[in-house]
């Protein structure tokens, strides 16, 4: 077995693999680029090597610099993790001749199954079945729309070494397919230093089914069942489960023996996944292998009790399988979701910035069965950066079915707390509460279809928003009883009904600052305190009971409210601005004041907040790189028209105009970095 590990990543897949490693004994090794000197997988690993520079091109995708560190530090082995080198044929052919063991498969199936031009024709002659397309590199944007009207619309261009939803575009036009072309083929340069694309028909009603494979050196190679990958953002997963809720026991076999049959004819061994697209009907077509650890194995893992890690580095110590096909079961449910710093309620664009808080969910096994588990190579003060993939942690949940995996993930999001930059929590504690999701009714098409106009958060039935106004006005009790605990007016102990303290909650437009007033948010309110600040019980119109448990180092807080018996649970996250009150939860965000009737009485004669008028300026709505502008001062340009092209975290964001109109003056050049909301140009009429 090796004695010491290098682990040639960062972030939290460096991270997951030396907790392995540490588990079986074995000395690791990090490395680490300039912007990575202070992080988590830096701080974990026995040894850390720096490689220099801020960009993975400067330092993780660096080769001879990775091998110097194994030859510095004694490292007898190296694991890629997943993207970065983990693909890339002539790193592990390096490796070997330099007599290092490369922990994943042999080049000659990286290379093969890498591209996935070749892939695609070595699954047809192997028997697999793949999806109707133009199996070639395609040189220009006149021979793509060719191609494509052959194929007939739409169809998928996609990069030949791409992965993780770089270097992918659908069209459904011949514009389109020049547009795409040409944004592929950068974006695809630009990650993986390979411009190839190809096209193939983009299968309408998809959901996003893979098999996990493993595979010995002796050939032996068995599968470990499915994960459903269906919830997807710009071709880049956000939520998978294990197993699929779409698939029967026949399709699953029939899936598994072809993964199966895949991988030994390119001998293959380690950990791999061989992806499918599955329609409606389930038939199923190859989509591509990815020949190395995938983000969402630890699903996999959750259902079959199996280290993957693990199973990775005995079999590239030679070591055979420990298990038979028929020794794999399927026990329970899993979920995981994906953190990004992004926001999703502007188009999900990339985030940067400071985690100035950062508390997740505890990892553990739940007195109802189920477990929680966090994979994160991020802590509170840590800097997301402009040079990584944006996932920050990716988090799990386990069940004895469906249901209870959901319900676990759904309380996990909601005690997961974040500050300091935007992430997607609320857009995935929605998706965990959307009825389609919850029916399983899903396809890769389910965000596009659920939320045409992008996500605006969720709004909360009447039941829930009196409950969580409830929650709002007991914090404001309990805050104002603690700074003012010999004010009468706020009862610090019971009292009879008719000395209650009556208070009105009144939600704030944050758009407009109008107040809105229901009926049922005007509570009496009296409260008990316990001498513990963070925990109070409240009375409210007689009916209700509401124990609040509140830390005060902590925005979270949790709620239990009994009504005619029955209970109801929730995690929020409540902080105080000036006089206002803000709450979150599950996607739903409310802002209320909380007041006394005779002032309450007074909030319509507030006048309501005019925002200024922006609409003649392009804003740049991420942090990033403005690679191309597409035009100068004094153009008159159209609507649709293409104004600059601006890169985040590797992807590529066009910016369009919105209206007819002329170019007034160009505000960036192309190279600058911009922050959010950085005017990049302004407008004036076009006449």
């Amino acid at each position: 077995m090796f004695k010491k590990i290098l682990i040639a990543n960062r972030g939290e897949i460096a991270c997951r693999i030396m907790r392995t490693a540490k588990k079986m004994g074995i000395a690791t090794v990090a490395t680490y680029s300039d912007a990575d000197r202070s992080a988590k997988h830096v701080q974990l690993a026995d040894e850390a090597v720096a490689l220099g520079g801020m960009s993975a091109a400067d330092s993780y995708l660096q080769a001879d610099k990775i091998i110097s560190a194994c030859k510095e530090t004694g490292a007898d082995a190296v694991h890629p993790g997943y993207g970065f080198l983990s693909e890339q044929a002539k790193f592990a052919t390096a490796l070997g001749k330099a007599k290092i063991t490369f922990i994943g498969p042999p080049a000659n199936a990286i290379a093969a199954m890498g591209d996935k031009i070749e892939s695609k024709k070595l699954a047809k002659a192997a028997g697999v079945s793949t999806v109707p397309g133009h199996i070639g590199v395609i040189t220009t944007a006149k021979e793509a729309v060719k191609i494509a009207d052959k194929i007939g619309y739409p169809v998928m261009i996609k990069a030949s070494a791409g992965g993780g939803g770089k270097g992918m575009r659908i069209a459904h036009s011949e514009n389109e397919v020049a547009h795409g072309y040409a944004t592929a083929m950068r974006e695809a340069a630009s990650s993986f230093g390979d411009d190839r694309v190809f096209i193939e028909k983009f299968v309408t009603s998809p959901r996003h089914i893979e098999i996990q494979v493993l595979a010995d050196k002796d050939g032996q190679c068995i599968h470990l069942n499915e994960r459903e990958c269906s919830i997807q953002r710009r071709n880049q997963k956000i939520i998978e489960e294990a197993p699929s809720p779409f698939l029967d026991n026949t399709t699953r076999k029939a899936m598994g023996a072809e993964a199966i049959r895949l991988a030994k004819a390119v001998g293959y061994y380690s950990a791999g996944t061989v992806e499918f697209i599955v329609d409606d009907a389930r038939n199923f077509y190859f989509l591509e292998m990815n020949t190395r650890l995938q983000v969402e194995h630890p699903i996999t893992e959750l259902i079959t009790g199996l280290d993957l890690v693990e199973e990775m580095i005995r079999i590239a110590a030679g070591k055979p399988l420990r298990h038979k096909q028929n020794d794999i079961k399927i026990n329970g449910w899993a979920m995981e979701s994906r953190l990004y710093a992004e926001d999703p309620y502007r188009n999900f664009m990339p985030a940067i910035g400071r985690l100035s808080l950062y508390r997740p969910p505890a990892e553990q096994v739940h007195d109802d069965g189920t477990l929680t588990r966090n994979d994160t190579g991020v802590g509170e003060g840590d800097t997301i950066s402009i040079f990584y993939d944006p996932m920050i942690a990716k988090l799990c949940s386990w069940g004895k079915d469906r249901k209870a995996a959901i319900g676990r993930m759904q309380t996990a999001l909601d005690a997961f707390t974040m500050r300091g930059i935007g992430h997607n929590i609320p857009f995935l504690s929605a998706v965990m509460e959307h009825d389609r999701f919850i029916s399983g009714n899903i396809t890769t098409a389910f965000i596009e279809d659920e939320y045409k106009d992008g996500f605006c958060g969720v709004t909360a039935s009447p039941a829930r928003k009196r409950h969580l106004g409830m929650i709002i006005a007991a914090a404001a009790c309990g805050e104002a009883s603690r700074l003012n605990p010999t004010d009468v007016s706020i009862p610090a102990h019971p009292r009879h009904d008719d000395n209650a303290h009556r208070q009105i909650v009144q939600f704030i437009d944050v758009e407009t600052g109008i107040h809105h007033t229901a009926d049922d948010q005007a509570l009496n309110i009296t409260m008990t305190d316990d001498g513990q600040y963070n925990i109070s019980t409240v009375k409210v119109d007689d009916s209700v009971l509401l124990d609040l448990a509140r830390a005060t180092d902590h925005p979270r807080l949790h709620a239990v409210i009994t009504e005619d018996g029955v209970k109801s649970d929730y995690i929020c996250e409540l902080s105080r601005r000036q006089d206002s009150w803000h709450l979150y939860y599950r996607g739903t965000s409310l802002c209320a004041h909380v007041r006394a009737p005779h002032i309450a009485d007074l909030a319509h004669h507030m006048k309501p907040i005019l925002k200024s008028d922006q609409s003649n300026m392009l804003l740049c709505p991420m942090p990033g790189s403005l690679m191309k502008l597409f035009v100068e001062a004094g153009d008159v340009v159209e609507a649709g028209q293409t104004l600059c092209i601006v890169e985040a975290m590797k992807m590529e964001n066009a910016l369009t105009a919105e209206k007819r109109c002329k170019i007034d003056s160009l505000l960036a050049g192309e190279g600058d970095i911009l922050s959010v909301d950085a005017t990049i140009m302004t407008f004036g009429d076009a006449d």
